[in-house]
């Protein structure tokens, strides 16, 4: 496993990082048992950042992952989880709110302090609501020594540039900006590295459009950004490869991203998954998937508030 530096958070993080949304049965009904052995096998092979949020599975991911990391040294493993979203149309970045959140995160999670805490997806907020409340409820959990690290996530990029606009934040976690049909995350990747901000990426399968099964019925993508990905996935699949492994490794690849969330409850595919960031790229191969998917490159959908949208190519 490679390791490279998050920002000026000193922390050095593997380029393969483990997000537990899975945990939580978001994609599809989980044991438990079985998900507590996959964390422990991303920890026991390299990996040693762990995204979750109270969001996933309705608190179940931060519990189950509780277990998983109780049985754990605390200093193999570097936590972030999420504050501000609880349900699809449930958001609260008052500053009490996210303080008390941290504190129940805390206790589901079995730690007493969080390495990141993200504000999550604050896109579907009024900017001043995160500015004034949220924001200073980073600064009130640092000093309280719960959190060691702040950041925001969010899909859409203007997110990043609005919020490192109007203060300095240690990480920033973006999601299906960086994979084989979107690499629109690099255009903002420049006030990033200025800032000297920590950069996760996240979603490096586009929430599941990177597959030959069909995405999610959930999943906001357009039916021509569909199609054209199933299409790359079936020549893939023809050609006799996978391309899960094309997505991983081209989005662990750039060292420009310091690391990439994947996430699974089968201790089977995060191996895989691990073992792949370790194997040459197929240039070949991702030449021509990358020609396939030209005609949606960097197309996304909308998320959050219109102000958020307005450069969004549809």
């Amino acid at each position: 496993m490679k390791y490279r530096k998050l920002g000026k958070t000193g922390l050095d993080v593997s380029v393969l990082s483990f997000g537990a949304s899975s945990l939580g049965s978001v994609f599809r009904e989980t044991d438990d048992a079985e998900s507590v052995h996959t964390v422990h096998t991303a920890v026991d092979l390299g990996i040693n950042l762990i995204d979750v949020s109270p969001y996933y599975g309705l608190t179940k991911a931060e519990t189950v992952l509780g277990k998983a990391i109780a049985e754990l040294p605390r200093d193999r493993f570097l936590l972030s989880t999420k504050a501000g979203r609880y349900g699809a149309e449930q958001f609260d970045f008052s500053e009490q709110r996210i303080i008390s959140s941290v504190d129940e995160s805390l206790k589901r999670l079995k730690t007493d302090y969080i390495d990141i805490l993200f504000l999550h997806d604050i896109e579907f907020a009024p900017f001043a609501e995160v500015a004034e409340g949220a924001f200073l409820a980073l600064d009130k959990l640092k000093q309280q020594g719960k959190i060691r690290f702040s950041g925001v996530s969010g899909l859409p990029l203007a997110v990043f540039e609005q919020s490192l606009a109007h203060k300095e934040l240690d990480a920033v976690l973006s999601y299906c900006h960086y994979s084989l049909n979107d690499s629109s995350l690099l255009g903002t990747v420049p006030l990033i590295e200025e800032k000297g901000v920590g950069l996760v990426n996240a979603s490096p399968l586009s929430m599941g459009l990177l597959s030959t099964r069909p995405a999610a019925d959930w999943h906001p993508a357009s039916a021509e950004i569909r199609e054209v990905c199933k299409q790359a996935a079936d020549y893939c699949a023809a050609q006799g490869a996978d391309i899960t492994k094309l997505a991983v490794q081209y989005s662990t690849a750039n060292e420009r991203i310091p690391t990439t969330l994947v996430s699974t409850a089968n201790p089977v595919n995060i191996r895989k998954n691990i073992e792949w960031t370790d194997e040459a790229l197929d240039q070949e191969l991702l030449n021509e998937v990358l020609a396939i998917l030209e005609p949606i490159h960097n197309k996304s959908w909308k998320s959050g508030r219109p102000e958020y949208n307005a450069d969004i190519i549809l």
